[in-house]
């Protein structure tokens, strides 16, 4: 289609986010359409942003609309959902997301869609297995935001120790976005040395530790996170609309383990272009494995069928 248009389904404190993130940086996108199950609330938000186009450095069509709309957007960008609630369960939470999920993709298919759907709601890898399965998609246009932002978190967070610019920085957390994600330590390099050779292991379990834990600690001081996974957001659009190839650990279909998960993986503007293979260490192996079994025992507890 090559329009550089996106629908932002979804235009709560993430969704909202990546629209202004949009505005505020010179991207290859075009067109911005927002829709939410509260039409006031979307059209409330492309009013507000609407208001910043003359004094923001990019020139970006914006409205709302309806899943119709998304006939000829190149990226759907899922962001809606429903919030886990005091004492409910991430499993209730989880069956709750994908119901609403398949409603969204109905729609959206529905409208003649046949661009790339972008996942960022929670529980992310799951709901992208499953935007996969209800979409009838190619595997390689359905991406989920991934480790992305777990892995701008550890950059940031190494840099610090190390006293350098966090984009000099390369490594990554990967597996599931959640609990059970994990660094790559034996790959992680600055300027081409180790960084687990320039830090004691006592840091570099507090900097893993420091990174799984911070959207909890960002929670319960302000109540949401918005600000990060918008900007990280706006980074793999910007991959798919100039087709970039930069290597991202975005969430996508695993033919091996069978589910999908964030793993370093060259994006382009076909959408996923390939996985990389890569020779992590045995122990990190097992706690991917680890990841991937409780993604899997997540899509397997799905009571909704495809």
């Amino acid at each position: 289609m090559d329009n550089n248009k996106i629908m932002i389904v979804g235009t709560g404190n993430v969704g909202a986010s990546i629209a202004f993130a949009a505005l505020n940086q010179r991207t290859a996108i075009n067109e911005i359409i927002l829709t939410d199950i509260v039409a006031d609330d979307a059209e409330g938000e492309a009013m507000d942003l609407r208001d910043a186009l003359a004094v923001v450095p990019s020139h970006v069509k914006i409205s709302n609309g309806t899943y119709k709309d998304a006939k000829d957007c190149d990226v759907v960008v899922i962001t809606a959902g429903v919030a886990q609630k005091p004492g409910e369960s991430r499993m209730e939470l989880l069956n709750k997301n994908v119901k609403i999920l398949k409603g969204m993709i109905n729609e959206i298919m529905a409208s003649g869609f046949d661009g790339i759907l972008l996942v960022v709601s929670n529980p992310m890898d799951v709901l992208t297995y499953y935007a996969w399965k209800f979409s009838g998609l190619p595997a390689e246009r359905v991406i989920g935001s991934g480790t992305v932002l777990d892995s701008a978190r550890l950059r940031q967070r190494i840099s610090n120790y190390l006293n350098v610019n966090s984009k000099s920085v390369h490594a990554y957390q990967i597996g599931e976005h959640g609990d059970s994600e994990l660094t790559l330590w034996s790959l992680a390099d600055c300027g081409g040395q180790k960084v687990a050779e320039m830090l004691p292991e006592e840091t570099l379990n507090g900097i893993s530790d420091f990174v799984k834990n911070e959207a909890y600690a960002i929670i319960e001081k302000k109540g949401a996170t918005y600000y990060g996974i918008a900007a990280c957001v706006i980074q793999i659009l910007e991959c798919i609309f100039n087709d970039e190839m930069r290597v991202l650990p975005v969430s996508s279909f695993d033919n091996f383990s069978g589910v999908c998960f964030g793993w370093p993986t060259v994006v382009g503007r076909m959408g996923i272009i390939r996985r990389l293979d890569l020779g992590i260490s045995e122990k990190e192996g097992m706690e991917l494995q680890k990841s991937i079994n409780t993604l899997k025992k997540a899509i397997n507890s799905v009571e909704i069928k495809v």
